[in-house]
């Protein structure tokens, strides 16, 4: 006896489901990614010399620019399943503006930190600003004393042996594992840029129905969480760090 083929209904739910599927299965890879680089990040505190970095102002900026674009982004899914067409594009124009704020934070958040000494690849001596604000030197997680430019280790009461010359060799592993963290996420949030750029031109030639804007859901839910993620990174370099 030979089957009858799916029905064009049965075909597209399982269209449907197959891409809700591999829009998780994307999420899932980026969420094993960030979670070997915070892991490395938490080894590398571990031993030596790390620099405590404050979190650059721009940083905070920029995610009340990615949390309120995620609301935007919302309108406009709820939007098309309901059949407002005409606030789809709108909403998705905005979450677009705001994801462009949020990508300009992130480079205004660089230059801060550059210009407080903190560079991908630099040395510990090389941080600059006020101390124990700006950053603070720790060894072996125990925060050192700055006087008079020299370092010194706390049960060092007399200042008899400065620790700049050691310095001086040390890398900053944690301006790295800084910007390595936050470049990685901007790539991403490059990729849900050109996403949302695809789903305006979607969305304007009215693609969207009731029906079917499964690629306006998968979109809308990469878009949230490359917003949560951030919101843990920053979390993340501001207590863990």
């Amino acid at each position: 006896m030979i089957e009858a083929p799916f029905t064009e209904e049965e075909l597209h739910t399982r269209s449907i489901r197959t891409r809700k599927n591999l829009t998780w299965l994307i999420v899932m890879a980026v969420v094993m990614f960030f979670a070997g680089l915070t892991s490395a990040y938490v080894v590398s505190m571990s031993g030596g010399y790390w620099v405590d970095i404050a979190m650059p102002k721009a940083f905070l900026w920029s995610t009340v620019a990615i949390v309120a674009s995620s609301v935007f982004a919302q309108i406009a899914l709820l939007s098309a399943a309901k059949g407002r067409r005409t606030l789809v594009t709108p909403m998705l124009a905005i979450t677009l503006v705001l994801g462009l704020v949020f990508t300009w934070s992130q480079f205004k958040g660089w230059k801060e930190l550059v210009s407080k000494g903190n560079f991908l690849v630099g040395k510990v001596i090389d941080t600059q600003g006020e101390y124990g604000v700006d950053y603070t030197v720790l060894l072996r997680g125990v925060p050192l004393v700055k006087e008079n430019g020299n370092f010194y280790q706390p049960i060092d009461v007399e200042g008899a042996k400065p620790l700049n010359a050691d310095l001086e060799e040390q890398m900053n592993t944690s301006s790295s594992f800084f910007f390595a963290l936050t470049a990685a996420h901007l790539a991403h949030i490059a990729f849900g840029l050109i996403g949302l750029l695809v789903m305006i031109v979607m969305a304007t030639m009215g693609k969207y129905t009731p029906a079917d804007h499964v690629g306006l859901w998968a979109g809308t839910m990469f878009w949230h969480f490359l917003g949560g993620l951030w919101v843990y990174l920053l979390l993340f370099l501001t207590f863990v760090h």
